[in-house]
């Protein structure tokens, strides 16, 4: 298999996105690996490269505060739209970015292509849970508005994706919402629980309140983009605000710093639980290709889960799977 990496997109590019690759590289000797930017600025940091690592020469940049549409249709040799059209043109398997997220909806939809009978790809990336199983919440920020019947697409894609890729046989399916009650919630929600409920094909187990998405209640959590961006965004935040205040606390005395050593091993176990590197990207579902996309300040460790991330998905036929069942249930 083949992996294109945009390797000038994200806060740390293009350094975060060589050291993912050659630590990804070792490790599975048996993927192509392609970093797709800047020749002259990727090259010093390949001296060593292994033999499944090559270049492929992008010279323009798509930068994190520009407009997507318009910079995907002016700047078609970024390294997003290589690599994008790249996985097009089928000379790779996947691509992953860590660069301007609208942007890369953008080039999903414009260079990839949408998969027939999809009307709005969904982002879906994975959210820590105290079980560590973990939840795919979609959509978390690739539309902010949707329809009933883009929320019940999203349930079908994260139920196929979590049987695929995470080999769970009946991922059970919940709708966020402000109660659990069926009748609770906006117009969007009371419309998409009915279709969600008579949706062959999934375990639907009803509402979920944002209080319980971390306690693993569903496997699967389904939302618009607006709602589901603020979810992902609070719960990043209180994470990391926990930790600041644990490191202030611990910091007060000898005794608290003494503290602080013993329970080490634990808290690092507990903040590795809570990282999203641990679980390198999220995937953009609904696309005809394999399209993952990174967080914007992810380091080397990142970006090679993120490949492990990808490798999974097409070792499991993840998008050929999921366009037979849209097929089916239209």
């Amino acid at each position: 298999m083949l992996i294109a990496i945009d390797a000038m997109g994200g806060d740390n590019a293009p350094e975060c996105n060589v050291e993912g690759a050659l630590s990804a590289a070792a490790e599975w000797k048996d993927t192509q690996i392609v970093l797709v930017g800047d020749e002259a600025r990727l090259e010093p940091l390949l001296k060593n490269k292994p033999s499944n690592v090559t270049v492929r020469h992008a010279a323009d940049v798509i930068g994190s505060d520009e407009e997507p549409v318009k910079a995907v249709r002016r700047k078609k040799d970024s390294s997003m739209v290589v690599a994008g059209r790249m996985v097009r043109e089928g000379e790779a398997d996947a691509m992953i970015s860590s660069g301007n997220t609208g942007a890369l909806m953008t080039t999903g939809l414009l260079i990839v292509g949408r998969m027939p009978g999809i009307e709005r790809p969904a982002l879906a990336p994975m959210i820590p849970t105290l079980d560590d199983v973990g939840v795919l919440a979609l959509d978390l920020g690739a539309n902010m508005d949707a329809k009933p019947q883009h929320l019940a697409q999203y349930a079908l894609m994260g139920s196929i994706y979590r049987t695929k890729v995470h080999g769970i046989a009946k991922p059970r399916v919940g709708l966020l919402n402000v109660g659990t009650e069926p009748g609770k919630g906006n117009e969007l929600t009371k419309e998409a629980y009915p279709l969600l409920e008579a949706l062959s094909g999934i375990h639907f187990v009803g509402n979920v309140e944002a209080r319980d998405v971390l306690t693993g209640n569903c496997d699967v959590l389904v939302c618009d983009g607006f709602a589901g961006n603020i979810l992902l965004k609070s719960l990043e935040g209180t994470a990391g605000a926990i930790f600041a205040l644990l490191k202030e606390q611990f910091s007060m005395s000898l005794k608290t710093k003494l503290g602080a050593a013993m329970l080490m091993p634990q808290l690092r176990a507990l903040k590795g639980k809570m990282d999203y590197k641990e679980h390198g990207g999220a995937p953009l579902l609904g696309l005809s290709g394999l399209v993952v996309k990174g967080h914007g300040s992810s380091d080397g460790n990142a970006v090679k889960n993120a490949v492990r991330q990808a490798r999974i998905a097409l070792q499991a036929d993840l998008v050929a799977s999921i366009s037979k069942e849209i097929s089916g249930s239209e």
